[in-house]
């Protein structure tokens, strides 16, 4: 049997070393973009920063603060009572004016169609640095602007420091869209336009259903009130993406400030009650928490993925430490949880985060099954996934390998994973039951239950009905390791059996080397997809390494392409080159052709299970290399979700996605290893 592989990142130059290398010295910048990157607006325009909260909120905007999605904002918070954060403060309408009258605008939208101003004539240099950082010069003027998500707080910071040696003169208007961040807002009568001027700041709330918002300033201020509607701003990717592009955007007025040379004030926008009554104490708190964290020098990819990390956990108001699948629209979804979680924890040798996920999921567990998308409790959670208990099994088990312990696991998790396989044998929700042959079958064609769970107005794309070939995988991956943590007990050792003999007879296609997709109707499904790279990559696995080795050079010459596998081999009638157009076109294409990052973490595991020679390895090296690249592009520090299946494999999707991530993290530990 092939040994396991424990996920951990490389001690040469890894996340590991980061606290070591971080108290001496200054983070460096991770993004640096100037003058002449910026003006290439259709670059520019694509490229988004992220700053989570730590609380499943967010800020998020492009390197201009030009909003082209309705989820950009500089504070995106989670609620009590809500499933889906809400956009509270979107922008900042900026303006500048340095002693003698000269200066600006500092930030620009889109109004009915044309950019405003259509050029930021002032911004010199984007950075993260650690956090998103703006220079802006001309005409007398050296300002610099700093946005941070105080971690743990629903609160964003913004920071403006008067580099220059002249007096200048701000003015910031707050436009508060108060929605959800998928909804649009328009202009309407039925807010509450009054502002309360509290210490420091002002607080609205233009509706009573959502709570209210603090505004708070570290230095004296002035204020003008002037409840305004801001109309028709339009972003450009929505409307890219087939949805309407356009809101109204309300404001109560205008708050001035005065800055001396060398002088900086910080704004705070908070719905914690009484969060920010010293914005400039808040920022230095959590300025001071990341100086631990960061690389004193240029990071290295990894390390830059290791910090990118973190960014994906979130604690809920009740105190569990959950993952988000993605940003800026998934939430916490329980097969990207489970999936991503030993690159995100493991991967950076948080051992103990990675427990309490595990241990925070089993008060969700109902019937065998874990929600595909987390309530705040079992009622208001979703059940719609064959699969996330499976993986959930999956995590444990890299769990143990990294914590040293199967006495532990045992006792942790030897019952939770045993409740789950006899629940799964007798049958339960979605279609699922173990069939007479020992495997698991689940799904309908009118019923998703796979990971590839796209739907259009005609049904399910790939509904994969029947027993579908990385289920199944993960079906005897439970099996054996139930075997294990019980000793060999002959219950779970005769299921094993049983099912590795059946998933050999009705998945392996010997005359061309691989494994069929599913298998239903006493007929194997030929198409050539991925999932059978996830059966191969499994530590326990009823194939030989030459059968693994099979899978991976199928996988190689059909699936393979820079940025991750192909979902449909290209030979497929039915593949879609193009993840592209309205909502019905890139469904039709999620699972039919378009590329997924995260699946090439499996693929390199298979490879190296399979026995990869020195060649080969340096080949996925390369890909890693290749696809580090991303980190630069749409989401900086991040990896797009998708990816056209044609070159030249066009991004598209979340800009920021957990298990993509995670198994770059995992798949380059595994390479080191």
């Amino acid at each position: 049997m092939s040994q396991p592989f424990t996920t951990s990142v490389p001690t040469s130059n890894g996340a590991q070393e980061l606290d070591q290398r971080a108290r001496s010295a200054s983070p460096a910048p991770r993004i640096q973009l100037d003058r002449a990157a910026l003006d290439d607006l259709g670059s520019a325009l694509e490229t988004e920063w992220l700053e989570p909260d730590g609380r499943g909120g967010f800020a998020a905007s492009t390197v201009h603060l030009c909003p082209t999605r309705r989820y950009h904002g500089l504070l995106a918070a989670r609620i009590a009572g809500h499933a889906d954060p809400h956009l509270f403060l979107a922008r900042l309408v900026e303006e500048v004016e340095v002693a003698g009258g000269a200066g600006g605008v500092l930030a620009m939208a889109r109004y009915a169609g044309e950019l405003v101003p259509p050029r930021n004539e002032l911004l010199e240099r984007f950075e993260l640095a650690p956090h998103p950082r703006w220079t802006f010069a001309g005409g007398g003027l050296r300002l610099t602007r700093e946005v941070q998500m105080a971690r743990g707080l629903r609160t964003v910071l913004v920071r403006y420091t008067n580099d220059g040696d002249a007096p200048l003169r701000l003015a910031l208007r707050p436009l508060c869209p108060f929605r959800r961040v998928h909804d649009l807002t328009v202009a309407n009568d039925a807010l509450d336009t009054d502002v309360e001027r509290i210490e420091g700041g002002l607080r609205v709330r233009p509706y009573a259903a959502l709570p209210e918002l603090a505004i708070t300033l570290g230095t004296a201020f002035d204020f003008d009130a002037d409840p305004t509607w801001f109309r028709d701003l339009r972003y450009a990717a929505d409307e890219r993406r087939g949805f309407d592009g356009g809101e109204d955007q309300w404001s109560p007025g205008t708050l001035r400030v005065a800055l001396e040379p060398g002088a900086s004030v910080v704004l705070a926008a908070t719905v914690e009650v009484d969060a920010c009554a010293d914005p400039t104490a808040v920022w230095e708190r959590t300025r001071a928490a990341r100086a631990g964290w960061l690389p004193a020098g240029e990071p290295t990819a990894t390390e830059r993925l290791a910090i990118a990390a973190g960014d994906f956990l979130y604690r809920t108001d009740e105190g569990r430490l959950g993952i988000l699948a993605g940003f800026p629209w998934f939430g916490e979804w329980g097969r990207d949880t489970f999936i991503a979680l030993p690159g995100l924890t493991l991967g950076r040798g948080q051992v103990e985060a990675c427990a309490e996920v595990l241990e925070g999921a089993l008060a969700f567990l109902k019937g065998g099954l874990l929600p595909n998308v987390f309530g705040r409790d079992v009622a208001s959670s979703h059940y719609g996934s064959a699969d996330a208990a499976l993986w959930f099994a999956r995590a444990v088990r890299l769990y143990e390998l990294a914590l040293g312990s199967r006495e532990a696991v045992r006792t942790r998790f030897l019952e939770p994973l045993a409740s789950i396989a006899e629940a799964y044998e007798r049958g339960t929700t979605l279609g699922m039951e173990v069939d007479d042959r020992g495997l698991l079958r689940a799904g309908s064609g009118v019923l998703n239950a796979t990971w590839m769970d796209a739907v259009t107005s005609a049904g399910p794309v790939t509904p994969r009905a029947g027993c579908a070939v990385e289920l199944n995988g993960l079906w005897i991956f439970l099996l054996r390791y139930l075997e294990e943590l019980t000793g060999g007990d002959p219950v779970w050792a005769r299921r094993r059996t049983r099912a590795e003999a059946s998933f050999r007879a009705c998945f392996w296609l010997a005359d061309e080397r691989r494994l069929a997709d599913v298998w239903d109707a006493d007929a194997p499904d030929r198409r050539v997809r991925p999932n059978m790279v996830i059966a191969a990559a499994l530590e326990f696995s009823p194939l030989s390494t030459a059968e693994r080795a099979g899978v991976v050079a199928c996988a190689r010459a059909e699936l393979l392409t820079p940025r991750g596998l192909r979902t449909l081999s290209p030979s497929d009638s039915e593949y879609v080159p193009r993840y592209a157009g309205g909502p019905e076109e890139r469904d039709g294409a999620y699972h039919q052709g378009t590329v997924w990052p995260w699946l090439l973490g499996f693929y390199t595991e298979a490879a190296l299970r399979a026995g990869a020679s020195r060649a080969e390895r340096r080949e996925l090296q390369g890909l890693w290399s290749g696809l580090a690249a991303e980190l630069d592009v749409q989401g900086l520090d991040h990896v797009s979700e998708v990816f056209d299946g044609d070159a030249p494999h066009t991004g598209g999707g979340t800009f920021a996605q957990a298990w993509n991530t995670a198994e770059m993290l995992r798949a380059l530990a595994l390479l080191e290893s």
